[in-house]
């Protein structure tokens, strides 16, 4: 009795000088539109490197635009000091900074930065301690909230009303809690905490939370969709034609020889690798001509934006540190760190790399801390952390690149420095936008999936765990939504800490399933951490020549400039930089067999009985 597994789509980095060579013709018999073309062909050309990055640009506004709506949905009209259209400029130029940095001396993955749902939650429960008692009700917060909103425009519109200034307070110290969340996830960074936990977490941490991930931001699609379901259903028509029934479509192109490799290719398959860009152009135009193109009321300027501003600290007043804004800032660390470790073991997965080294983790959050920091001092109430929907993207179109990555990064700052220009990507109906998010949103719940088969998922034990984390991770941010009293120990702070963490879904997968992974005895062929699993990404690894593996390796690396600089990097900071390899153990680590066990809590070191899925093998 035997199981067959399909054969994975195979994902490459494209963008560097260090691609990895194809990999050699496998025995059985495969789809060809199931191969990456970037994989095939090397490096894009700069043109459709181009349309790529712009493509990521559309996903990027889909979630900045969620993002930053739904928390200026909290706030009255005419509140802020000062236009939207500067606010989404600073949140852009600071996206731009950071994916600029993550790209080259982060991670080294083609990761787009953005502000991810993680800092929202927090934020909105910052803001909404600052309403007035008898409207924090949980059942029916954002409802009342707009209707408290709308009476206080027509009690006070005069330029010194305490009300109005009292949301420039919490904006103030919503950006404050991201600041401290950024110097507080730059220093688990430097310390090396994030890569040493990282090694604890295998395939039953990383599936849940990528699950929980796609999950959670439904509500937010749901919200734009119903603005007009014709024109998102639409858009979500197109895309899963362009991507998948005209996938395997190839179009002639201008003959080019890439740099990285020696063949040359003629046709490209155009509608997979522009599946979001040429449905969002089409649905565009059709909701112009119908006259539906119509921005939000909270993100319209008053007055006409600048087509040049310089982002600067002192264009505003300062991020306001309070001891709230310090909870909300530890909060918002955590949740992010979590987001971001998946987005790393994702992004390597998917570009057929090896999974990211300890040394790489740390510094693509320091960098993000670095970010999100950045971002808080430009007055943005967002900060930066890796995009799940642009990961999505990248298994939806099947490429991903250094080149494409380091363009967008170069866009968003563009758009950064141009107020006008931030401001027309706003213009794109919110159907779209929620179409868009739905769509890649799917795909990342659909990788969560897929990594189940890297463990003994027929084990009691994993479908424990696999469940249990799921949908404690959905039901608890759900039952203190609903909760009739608040969450409430008689001090702030501690009440907007728990708050925030509890409803967090992606923190508490990830909470719990590190703790569950690492305290219930497994043995490892359970666990997925050996190789007695039939994986097809460790037998293609096995398959790797010596030389495409160093290569693979390099990826992760420091760039040249900066590698000299190791040796003389001082000791707590020593984290960042690549470790010499052991020559025994590519992984860093002594090798274990497949029965043993590793678990964090000790006494678990027991001989486990073999699992389900061997026992079928061995029939």
């Amino acid at each position: 009795m035997s199981r067959s597994h399909t054969h994975p789509i195979q994902l490459r980095s494209v963008g560097s000088q260090d691609a990895l060579a194809p990999l050699p013709p496998q025995p059985a018999v495969q789809n060809p539109s199931s191969h990456s073309w970037a994989s095939l062909c090397g490096s894009p050309p700069w043109r459709l490197s181009c349309l790529l990055a712009l493509q990521h640009i559309l996903v990027l506004a889909s979630l900045l635009c969620a993002s930053h709506l739904l928390l200026l949905r909290s706030l009255p009209p005419g509140g802020l000091s000062f236009s939207p259209a500067h606010l989404l400029a600073s949140s852009l130029f600071s996206c731009g900074v950071s994916t600029t940095l993550q790209t080259w001396m982060g991670s080294r993955l083609p990761l787009v930065q953005a502000p991810s749902f993680e800092f929202l939650v927090p934020a909105l429960v910052l803001t909404n301690q600052k309403l007035p008692l008898d409207i924090q009700t949980p059942g029916n917060c954002e409802h009342r909230t707009r209707a408290w909103a709308s009476d206080m425009l027509h009690l006070c519109e005069g330029p010194g009303c305490h009300n109005l200034e009292l949301w420039n307070t919490s904006l103030r110290e919503v950006s404050g809690a991201v600041v401290v969340s950024g110097l507080l996830q730059g220093m688990l960074g430097l310390l090396g905490a994030p890569g040493y936990l990282f090694l604890h977490c295998g395939p039953l941490v990383l599936a849940p939370c990528l699950v929980v991930a796609g999950f959670s931001a439904h509500r937010e699609v749901a919200l734009f969709c119903s603005g007009h379901w014709g024109l998102a259903l639409l858009l979500i028509l197109l895309m899963v034609v362009c991507s998948q029934h005209l996938g395997s479509c190839k179009l002639p192109s201008c003959r080019w020889r890439s740099a990285s490799t020696s063949s040359a290719c003629s046709h490209i398959p155009a509608f997979r690798l522009l599946s979001v860009l040429v449905p969002v152009a089409c649905v565009w135009i059709i909701s112009a001509l119908l006259g539906l193109s119509v921005i939000p009321l909270e993100l319209s300027a008053p007055t006409e934006a600048p087509w040049f501003w310089l982002p600067h600290p002192t264009e505003w007043v300062w991020p306001l540190l309070t001891s709230r804004a310090l909870a909300a800032g530890i909060s918002m660390a955590l949740a992010t760190s979590v987001s971001s470790l998946g987005c790393y073991a994702l992004c390597g997965r998917l570009m057929h790399l090896p999974s990211p080294p300890p040394h790489a983790c740390s510094r693509g959050l320091s960098l993000e801390g670095l970010g999100s920091v950045l971002a808080g001092l430009l007055g943005s109430p967002m900060g930066t952390a890796s995009s799940f929907p642009n990961i999505g993207t990248v298994s939806l179109i099947q490429a991903g690149s250094q080149r494409v990555a380091h363009l967008v990064g170069l866009l968003c700052v563009g758009f950064g420095l141009s107020p006008r220009l931030a401001q027309l990507l706003f213009t794109i109906p919110l159907p779209i936008l929620g179409g868009v998010l739905g769509v890649t949103q799917a795909v990342v719940l659909s990788t969560g999936f897929s990594n189940f088969h890297l463990a003994d998922i027929d084990s009691g034990r994993n479908v424990f765990i696999v469940g249990f984390c799921i949908f404690m991770a959905l039901l608890l941010p759900r039952w203190l939504r609903e909760a009739p009293v608040l969450l409430s120990t008689g001090w702030s702070p501690l009440d907007v800490l728990l708050h925030s963490l509890l409803t967090e879904p992606i923190f508490l997968a990830g909470l719990l399933g590190f703790l569950l992974e690492n305290t219930i005895p497994g043995t490892r062929l359970e666990r997925g951490l050996c190789q007695g699993l039939p994986s097809p990404f460790t037998a293609q690894e096995a398959q790797m020549p010596q030389k495409s593996r160093e290569k693979a390796a390099q990826e992760y690396e420091l760039p040249f400039p900066l590698q000299n600089l190791c040796a003389c990097t001082p000791q707590p900071v020593r984290c960042l930089c690549p470790l010499p390899e052991d020559p025994g153990n590519e992984e860093g680590g002594p090798a274990a067999e497949p029965g043993e066990t590793a678990n964090l809590l000790p006494g678990f070191g027991e001989q486990c009985p073999r699992s389900s899925r061997e026992e079928l093998r061995s029939l």
